[in-house]
């Protein structure tokens, strides 16, 4: 009769754990690459969110630039209109002086309206600008939890091996899931979940 090899307790539960062992490992790069995504995208919305700010900022001072010399226009056209009025009721105006009087206040006219539809469409860019900006602070709120996720999941799982503990790891594949729909959503931003705004 054969002999039965009876196999040695002590190597499966080495086996076992070296299995797990590997499993937590790829899992962890996966956390790895994942984070690695996520702060590029916390990265470049922190870019795209400064320079839409500079933008706005840029289109506003233009705006008010303009609301200058729309304001400097309308006092011209008002001084131009009482000039056209005096030489009007002058005892004996000249027709050179007020065609002359008639052109400036056409063309003070004139650079009224341009000066209205440049500020109309400057304040649109500007406001433009700033829904990029706050577009962009909202997807970075996203990114920097999920990172956070991201990273407590790492730990976690390198303590689930040290612990030899399943259940830590588990833990980690949650933190990690949620990180993962986190930076999903700061690229995508599918849903708005309200305690990460503060406000904005």
């Amino acid at each position: 009769m054969e002999e039965l090899e009876v196999p040695n307790l002590e190597e499966l539960r080495e086996h076992k754990t070296r299995k797990f062992e590997r499993r937590v490992a790829l899992t962890t790069s996966v956390y790895a690459m994942v984070l690695a995504i996520t702060s590029l995208g916390g990265n470049n919305a922190t870019k795209e969110m400064l320079l839409a700010q500079q933008q706005a900022s840029d289109q506003w001072a233009y705006y008010q630039a303009k609301s200058v010399k729309a304001h400097q226009t309308r006092s011209q056209r008002v001084q131009l209109e009482l000039e056209r009025d005096l030489a009007a009721s002058a005892s004996r105006p000249s027709n050179e002086a007020k065609k002359r009087a008639e052109a400036a206040l056409s063309q003070s006219l004139e650079d009224e309206k341009r000066y209205q539809g440049e500020e109309a469409e400057i304040q649109k860019t500007a406001k433009e600008f700033e829904q990029e900006r706050d577009r962009n602070r909202t997807k970075d709120a996203y990114f920097d939890f999920a990172a956070v996720l991201l990273q407590i999941s790492i730990v976690m799982a390198s303590v689930s091996i040290l612990a030899d503990t399943p259940l830590i790891f588990r833990f980690s594949l949650g933190l990690a899931t949620a990180g993962g729909l986190l930076s999903l959503n700061g690229y995508l931003l599918l849903a708005r979940i309200p305690f990460l705004h503060g406000g904005h």
